[in-house]
């Protein structure tokens, strides 16, 4: 049984700034990533009525991120 657990941000005042410069959907089509200017990667899940929600967002990148790309197995 796969079990959610909904994602939590933590920041101050104000949700830092994701200025999108690339995107990708995954091959499930469930899930979007973006990359922004800011060097952030966010992960969304993406519903079947075309709903989207936040997921993850990964710090670490200290550039932009241009450019997705998947891994292949």
């Amino acid at each position: 049984m796969k079990t959610s657990v909904p994602a939590v941000a933590v920041w101050g005042r104000a949700a830092p700034s994701h200025s999108i410069t690339a995107v990708m959907i995954t091959d499930d089509q469930q899930t979007i990533v973006t990359g922004s200017q800011e060097g952030q990667i966010c992960l969304w899940d993406l519903t079947s009525d075309l709903k989207i929600s936040s997921k993850e967002i990964l710090f670490g990148h200290t550039a932009s991120v241009t450019c997705l790309a998947k891994a292949r197995e």
